[in-house]
């Protein structure tokens, strides 16, 4: 299933906008313990990130692992992290569907991390995209997802839920256009339900604001 178009268009749209999330005051803490978990988590390793976004934590990554090959689906924000020649490893970036990992041909990939994708799945799709995740992966890779936590206050309201219980938000953007976007806050049961038979030694750790996953792949 291809990703959500009115999604892709919003973010390809905020693309000047995304990296202000981290700008966040009350989050400066939980920040700095996720970029120092994430350094820790994929040192050594050959990462396959999906959704890089404008390569932010491509950046914080790149100070450990050996290599990484970043995909994003939209080239506005891929333009973007191309600006950033300061990676401390190798890095390629690919514009790529998340949806469509199929298309990427090497398994060397001892690691794949995912940040602030999770949220944006809609429920039903979960499974089918860690299957292809995995797929992309060698035997008993490491997996890592990051997401967001609700904190009343700090999130932005939730504006409705659909019949098959995702969430949504209404976000403007600083030129005024509204988008409303799928943003599901899955707790640490729902994603250890979602990874029954895909996944073992499971880590959750929870902070404030946002959740850190790793685990390994069925060999």
């Amino acid at each position: 299933m291809p990703s959500d178009a009115l999604q892709v268009d919003y973010y390809a749209k905020r693309v000047r906008e995304y990296e202000r999330i981290y700008d966040k005051p009350e989050r400066q803490p939980d920040l700095e313990a996720l970029r120092n978990l994430t350094r820790q988590t994929v040192r050594g390793h050959d990462v396959l990130e999906v959704v890089c976004g404008t390569g932010y934590w491509t950046r914080v990554a790149a100070s450990t692992a050996v290599s990484i090959v970043a995909t994003d689906i939209n080239e506005e924000v891929l333009a973007l992290a191309r600006t950033k020649d300061y990676f401390d490893c190798k890095v390629s970036f690919q514009n790529l569907d998340a949806f469509q990992l199929s298309q990427l041909t090497n398994s060397r990939f001892t690691a794949g991390m995912a940040f602030a994708w999770w949220s944006h799945l809609r429920k039903a799709d979960i499974r089918n995209f860690l299957e292809q995740f995995h797929a992309t992966l060698a035997p008993g890779a490491l997996a890592i997802f990051m997401d967001n936590r609700f904190v009343s206050g700090s999130s932005t309201p939730i504006s409705r839920t659909d019949r098959d219980g995702n969430t949504y938000q209404c976000r403007r953007l600083t030129d005024g256009t509204e988008y409303e976007v799928l943003k599901n806050f899955p707790n640490e049961k729902e994603v250890r339900t979602a990874l029954t038979g895909l996944a073992c030694e499971v880590r959750w750790v929870e902070l404030q604001y946002y959740w850190f996953l790793t685990y390994r792949t069925k060999p």
